[in-house]
């Protein structure tokens, strides 16, 4: 076996063994088979500890990425999973759905594949959870000082996680009938099955972390009574609210924003009480957005039956290979397919849903689309110039529209005590001009990475730890 420095000589990148597209559309569970010894310790080997590791800059956790491949290459499993902890609390999230930014920045990418970085994060977290290695991570003793976590998605977590361990008493607070935010209801189980969350929530519990659930702040209770109790809140609400589509599609059925669909659909995959009101079974699909959120909802429309499913994407295709516009370590500007689209999908680049075609009863049956070209206006705004004579017309029985959050969906409740348009967002201040209330993850941000939301959730515990021990 080599070492750990000359294995990326000798080994070539392998990932995870996917099950068949043809079966797996028929389940809703994980799909990747875990590595074989063998291949642990092979890819692990990969990693060249490189002087300047470019793979900790491009990530924004800033994990110690080579320092935890060489614990997993010499089977330190509770040395690289402490490593872990130390910037990153759920491994076991980021392993299976973050897009792997560390993965862009690899210096073995300049001339040859990266290293599996994010599948031996996974490896690390789940080989921790086997060997009894997560432990909650209680403080030595309680300061008793209240922090209130409002929203308990990745940016509510980390900072429950954080501030718990510093000595402080969280209670986290969730509007649904369950935690974990977007993990739960917006990621579908078969990118992160809902019992890794669960055993996530049973070890902040442990550890002293307490969860309110079905309490919607503002609604259920007032923001002038949660300052009575708590001396610190946290907004870690998300950022749900839909960016409107161009055209008016309000009043058309079979036209549904992506995250109405992707959470009635895991709500019903988790065996929560919900009436599907979201059919797509033997129907024409189209996904508006080539993002994350619109590939959930490929592979989401797959398994519920779609006859057929188109994804439109007003961007050029991207080059097959690195373009010269984006070099090392710049993030790849390359045509890529998420394990949905490789599930069954046309996807119809720089297209653009010029008219919704309705029937009698105002119900959808077909979009027409036309060809743009994407630029900006003398404001810098962008503008779509529709192509002459690319018009024609496709059959659609149900639209999901997957172009985006704007905000908090919830924003109404909490005007009255804080500003939520915190420009520029790369500040590294969670404090707002409340003294009461801090911002993190979307709701701060915008719509972003779970990678970055849990960032966001550590460091604004930090800065709140920071305050109060000064």
């Amino acid at each position: 076996m080599a070492s750990n420095t000359d294995g990326f000589l000798k080994y070539k990148r392998e990932t995870a063994k996917a099950e068949k597209p043809k079966s797996r559309v028929k389940h809703y569970k994980e799909f990747y088979a875990p590595f074989e010894p063998k291949s642990e310790k092979e890819q692990a080997a990969r990693c060249m500890d490189c002087g300047v590791p470019f793979c900790h800059f491009k990530c924004p956790l800033e994990n110690n990425i080579p320092d935890f491949n060489k614990a997993a290459f010499e089977e330190r499993w509770e040395d690289a999973y402490n490593i872990l902890l130390k910037t990153n609390p759920f491994p076991e999230f980021t392993g299976r759905i973050c897009p792997a930014p560390c993965e862009q920045g690899c210096v073995l990418g300049i001339n040859s594949d990266a290293v599996t970085i994010e599948e031996i994060e996974k490896t690390i977290a789940e080989r921790a959870f086997a060997n009894n290695y997560v432990q909650p991570a209680k403080p030595d003793t309680y300061i008793g000082i209240k922090i209130a976590v409002i929203g308990s998605g990745p940016a509510g977590l980390a900072a429950a996680h954080f501030l718990n361990s510093y000595g402080f008493l969280v209670t986290v607070f969730e509007k649904d009938k369950e935690s974990g935010g977007l993990l739960r209801y917006g990621i579908p189980d078969f990118k992160l099955e809902k019992q890794f969350i669960e055993r996530r929530v049973a070890v902040l519990k442990e550890a002293g972390v307490t969860f309110k659930t079905g309490v919607e702040i503002g609604k259920d209770i007032t923001l002038d009574a949660l300052e009575e109790e708590f001396e610190t809140i946290i907004l870690a609400v998300g950022a749900q609210a839909h960016r409107k589509y161009d055209a008016d599609i309000s009043n058309i059925n079979g036209v549904y924003y992506a995250m109405d669909y992707l959470t009635e659909a895991n709500k019903f995959v988790s065996g929560e009480d919900v009436e599907r009101t979201i059919d797509v079974k033997g129907k024409h699909v189209i996904v508006i957005g080539g993002g994350d959120t619109g590939s959930d909802c490929i592979g989401t429309a797959n398994r519920d039956g779609a006859l057929s499913i188109t994804e439109l994407d007003y961007h050029e295709r991207p080059p097959l290979k690195r373009s010269d516009k984006t070099p090392w370590p710049l993030d790849a500007m390359m045509y890529t397919e998420s394990s949905s689209h490789k599930e069954g999908c046309n996807r119809i680049f720089k297209s653009y849903a010029k008219e919704f075609n309705v029937d009698q009863n105002n119900t959808l049956h077909s979009v027409t689309i036309t060809e743009v070209i994407i630029g900006r206006d003398a404001n810098g705004n962008r503008v779509k110039e529709v192509v002459p004579n690319t018009t024609r017309t496709i059959p659609c029985d149900a639209m999901f529209i997957a172009i985006g959050f704007t905000g908090p969906a919830n924003a109404h409740y909490f005007t009255e005590k804080i500003n939520f348009d915190r420009k520029p967002f790369s500040l590294k201040n969670y404090a707002s001009a409340n003294p009461k209330y801090f911002l993190a993850g979307d709701a701060r941000i915008g719509q972003s990475l779970v990678v970055n939301a849990i960032a966001e959730g550590r460091d604004a515990a930090k800065q709140i730890k920071a305050m109060y021990t000064v």
